[in-house]
């Protein structure tokens, strides 16, 4: 009975060992057996090496932990995370469960909560998210600046051209500058000899230059005594010519004083201004008598006093009538 009390002993120890190794297990992985906690589910199209116990976190705190990692054949080989988190944590429908990694701390789930306007119940599934990694950040920062070194290089290989280009021209144009001090001196040569005979051409023509001057000073002095003679000659003729026309115009002046001709009686007498005026209004009473009779003037022998008077009074007791009428 001793031998049986310490094998039974034994056997209690063992599986109280196993349970014990168990929950620490479990509690070392991440597994709170005293919280009350509620699943959630997500799904990913790549777990990118997410194993069960990875940390779950809110805004850098720890909430909760993966506790099952399952594939969903029917959907693609996606894969369905199981997450425990705790009860105080209100989850809604904008919630995000973001896959992260780091360097050091491995593999986690960060929430993005978000505004809670249905919230969601244990068992709900959580929309996915899989952040950026660093070596998708280094791709995506690596490809412009791949891209602008091939177009610098690109750049650079027809600066090499161009440059190559170039020296073949400058040593084009340092072979035809070497001949070119003896072109110079040519050039000079040939640019002093012509100085030379310019400058005693423009010496001869300066001593014929001076010369003809000399001879011109008579023949100048003498065509200024003509002008000067010319002037006095003409300014001679308009005087004569003026005290003409003085001597004309007091003759005529003097006649019209005299008042025997024509033209100085229209300027002293108004006759003719008189009768220039009687003639104007007997003209005007003609006019008139004209419009109101043209009768008397239009006809072939003219008419009669008598008749011109018998029509002026039918015309008259018509206008009578026509008067009477509109009364």
């Amino acid at each position: 009975m001793k031998n049986i009390g310490k094998e039974i002993k034994v056997g209690v120890f063992a599986a109280m060992a196993l349970v014990l190794l168990y929950f620490g297990f479990n509690f070392l992985k991440g597994a709170d057996f005293f919280s009350n906690r509620k699943k959630y589910y997500t799904i990913y199209d790549n777990a990118d090496q997410l194993v069960r116990s990875n940390p779950v976190y809110v805004n850098g705190y720890a909430v909760g932990r993966v506790s099952k990692i399952s594939i969903l054949p029917e959907k693609q080989n996606k894969i369905l995370v199981e997450l425990e988190i705790d009860s105080d944590v209100k989850l809604g429908d904008s919630t995000k469960a973001i896959l992260t990694s780091e360097i050091l701390s491995g593999k986690y789930i960060l929430l993005s909560i978000g505004q809670v306007k249905e919230p969601l119940k244990s068992g709900d599934t959580i929309r996915s998210e899989v952040a950026k990694g660093l070596m998708d950040v280094f791709t995506e920062t690596a490809e412009p600046v791949a891209d602008n070194l091939q177009t610098t290089l690109r750049n650079f290989n027809v600066v090499i051209d161009n440059l190559s280009s170039n020296t073949r021209r400058l040593d084009t144009l340092f072979m035809k500058l070497n001949s070119t001090p003896y072109l110079v001196n040519r050039i000079l040569i040939n640019t002093n000899g012509r100085v030379d005979e310019l400058s005693t051409s423009f010496k001869s023509v300066a001593e014929n230059l001076n010369v003809t001057i000399s001879d011109l000073k008579p023949t100048l002095n003498n065509f200024k005594i003509l002008s000067d003679s010319l002037k006095e000659i003409r300014l001679n003729q308009t005087l004569i010519k003026t005290q003409q026309t003085l001597a004309n115009l007091n003759v005529i002046l003097t006649q019209l004083k005299k008042g025997d001709n024509t033209a100085s009686k229209l300027m002293t007498e108004d006759s003719l201004y008189v009768k220039v005026n009687r003639l104007l209004a007997h003209m005007d009473t003609l006019v008139r008598h004209f419009d109101n009779n043209p009768k008397q003037f239009l006809g072939p022998l003219g008419k009669s006093q008598k008749k011109i008077q018998r029509e002026r009074k039918r015309e008259e007791e018509a206008r009578q009538k026509a008067a009477a009428a509109k009364k």
